[in-house]
């Protein structure tokens, strides 16, 4: 049996989670492979709503097994929160939720190292959650971190301590105010509330799921376009986004990934700092940030808003051997008379179709002018019902990126899915 893997091409808010509570009722397996309470997965059915930041998006669905695997980094406060949320909508989370002993675990000292980190970089800021994130993955490299696993050593404390000094130690590089204490025995006491979960070797886990014959479905967070090693860096996120974050995040080798899906906008959204060449700071942009209620599902920041990057796209279906395509609120877009793709960029005067390495390069988007289809597509629960326009659309996308648009959303809601035959 294979991995099937779903994961964002553009810069995250893609609506992922949504897509994988759709498609969990065909999973008994579900795994999270990187990031952490950075994400926010927006999922809503039954006229319920709720944003998960670091459990799968799988947990809603009985008789599945959500895996938070080793490429993770959790918050125990965070994670403890999450829980009692899902819990008070009559989930069994202790049942459904299994948690690699190899994920690394965010202290009260990583946020605070975070925020002082950005408040000293001044107008060179690239919009950190402040989550901890950043900090957690620089102790997982540095060979400094704390583990799941390192809860159930009889010298636990001993061990945050030593960490939590060698940050008290960093911070003293930064003017900034903090304290420690009032946060630390909310983090113990969350820490404990983990040793409730089945604690396991992740990659035994997962692989033993395989060898049962178990469809895996792994879930990415954040997006292409902020992978530490392909995004637009130093504006990206610490992990590894991309199709191969799958492998190294889950413990599985190359062979057993199998279909590679990718979920994108039908326009393009970004939180935080960085590149976006499609980006409108316009009454335009202002329209599909209203309609589109484009604000961060983790943050609460507006994001900013453009049309549709077909570079970009195009750059992330190559990274990460999209074979599926997975398009997301095209709704947004039912009132637009016109709309636009960029199907190139003009870089200092000269035409290219590639994502140049130059974070800072002048990038002006050659755009590609569609006519809009004015029509509601909120409540059309069949693609023969969709207007000739919008197919126009999807066609083209199709065709510029040799890949099929296999699901089309036209709403928040599970049951405004179209999935293509």
């Amino acid at each position: 049996m294979k991995v099937d893997v779903v994961l964002g091409l553009q810069w995250g808010d893609e609506g992922k989670g949504k897509i994988v509570d759709v498609l969990a009722s065909g999973y008994p397996v579900i795994a999270r492979f990187q990031g952490g309470p950075n994400a926010g997965h927006s999922l809503q059915f039954d006229d319920k709503k709720i944003v998960l930041h670091t459990i799968p998006s799988g947990v809603f669905r009985k008789n599945t097994t959500n895996i938070i695997g080793n490429g993770v980094v959790l918050d125990p406060v965070i994670f403890m929160e999450e829980c009692r949320k899902v819990s008070e909508m009559g989930i069994p989370v202790q049942e459904r939720i299994v948690i690699s002993k190899k994920a690394h675990l965010i202290l009260p000292s990583h946020k605070i190292i975070d925020a002082a980190s950005e408040a000293s970089k001044g107008d060179s800021k690239i919009g950190s959650t402040l989550k901890g994130i950043g900090p957690a993955y620089m102790d997982k490299t540095g060979r400094n971190g704390l583990r799941v696993g390192d809860i159930l050593s009889d010298n636990f404390k001993e061990r945050y301590n030593t960490l939590k000094n060698k940050h008290i130690e960093f911070l003293k590089q930064f003017d900034f105010q903090y304290t420690i204490e009032d946060k630390e025995q909310e983090w113990l006491n969350a820490a404990e509330f983990l040793k409730s979960f089945k604690l396991v070797d992740g990659e035994y886990f997962i692989n033993q799921q395989l060898g049962e014959s178990k469809k895996v479905l792994a879930e990415g967070a954040q997006g292409t376009m902020l992978d530490v090693d392909f995004g637009s860096y130093p504006f990206v996120t610490s992990s590894n986004t991309t199709c191969a974050g799958v492998c190294t995040g889950l413990g599985v080798s190359p062979i057993s990934i199998g279909s590679v899906s990718g979920i994108f906008k039908a326009y393009c959204t970004r939180v935080g700092s960085g590149p976006f060449p499609t980006e409108l700071k316009d009454e335009t942009g202002e329209k599909l940030r209203s309609i589109g209620h484009e604000f961060g599902a983790t943050t609460g920041r507006p994001r900013r808003t453009g049309w549709l990057d077909m570079v970009a796209l195009k750059y992330a279906i190559m990274i990460n051997g999209v074979k599926k395509l997975i398009m997301m609120k095209a709704d947004v877009l039912d009132s637009f008379e016109t709309i636009k793709v960029a199907v190139a960029y003009k870089v200092d005067g000269e035409v290219t179709t590639a994502v140049p390495y130059d974070t800072y390069a002048d990038v002006e988007p050659v755009y590609k002018d569609f006519p809009g289809w004015k029509r509601d597509l909120t409540k059309i629960r069949k693609e023969e019902d969709l207007p000739f326009e919008f197919m126009n659309y999807v066609r083209f996308i199709e065709k510029e990126t040799g890949v099929p648009v296999e699901i089309i959303s036209l709403g928040p809601d599970r049951e405004q899915t179209i999935i293509r035959q």
